[in-house]
């Protein structure tokens, strides 16, 4: 006896555009509620997807997702179309990706725990900048780091903000990350490092009274922290579905050689 067809559960940004795709997807196909869904479709762009991924993370129900691009650039979406679906779901490639957890302590003793799937990104708040002391499995690396900031990217997250500040990019499935300072000072010449992705990062603030840093996750901020661990999260996979001419391995590989 044939399997049988998976529930689908479709949920939208809330941005016209998107909700109008919504509209149009709600009457050309059956859908269930998320609680009861076996995969995922997402409209909007890659916030949006971000924004989904992390539901699920925190509600501990790992969910594939196919996502279509109703947003910006759409990276982590495939091409939007309303006719054809099911048999692009049927043929679409799964990709998984691993968060990473931000341990984040603040000048008042607070500790918060945050995944990301992007990246972990610290960052100056005022216009001095940040003196950061940077251990690598319990071995300080970098005993004085004067910068703007500094982030640990995922490969899924390393064509993002990483990208933007010079950071290497890392091919899906590669079991890396990457520490990239964001306009460092002093060592002027350090450009960063790529990591095992088993690594344990920890980050200290050096006059954190004097040189305020915020530490975000992806899309969330902690602000005035004095110290920030970030580690992988093996224990959270996430699963993204995307059409086969338009894979995400491809797409990381590609923005190697745009001009």
């Amino acid at each position: 006896m044939a399997d049988p067809p998976p529930r689908r559960a479709l949920l939208a940004s809330p941005t016209p555009a998107a909700q109008a795709a919504y509209a149009d997807l709600s009457q050309a196909h059956d859908w269930v509620p998320l609680s009861e869904a076996d995969q995922v479709v997402a409209l909007g762009g890659d916030g949006f997807m971000l924004q989904v991924l992390h539901t699920m993370v925190e509600r501990r129900r790992i969910l594939p997702v196919f996502g279509m691009n109703l947003g910006t650039v759409g990276f982590l979406m495939n091409d939007w179309r309303l006719d054809g679906l099911g048999a692009r779901l049927s043929r679409a490639k799964r990709f998984t990706v691993s968060p990473i957890e931000m341990t984040a302590t603040t000048i008042d003793g607070e500790t918060r725990v945050l995944p990301a799937i992007n990246e972990v990104s610290l960052l100056r708040e005022t216009r001095q900048t940040a003196k950061l002391q940077v251990a690598v499995n319990d071995r300080v690396v970098l005993e004085e780091l004067v910068c703007d900031g500094i982030l640990v990217a995922t490969p899924a997250g390393s064509t993002a903000y990483n990208l933007s500040a010079n950071g290497p990019i890392l091919p899906l499935g590669s079991a890396l990350l990457t520490l990239t300072p964001i306009s460092p000072f002093r060592p002027r010449r350090w450009r960063g490092a790529i990591l095992p992705e088993k690594s344990r990062i920890v980050i200290t603030m050096l006059e954190a009274d004097k040189r305020p840093v915020s530490a975000v996750a992806d899309q969330r901020e902690v602000r005035d922290v004095t110290r920030v661990e970030v580690a992988i999260d093996r224990t959270r996979d996430l699963s993204l579905l995307f059409d086969p001419e338009h894979a995400l391995d491809d797409r990381i590989t590609m923005e190697q050689f745009v001009a």
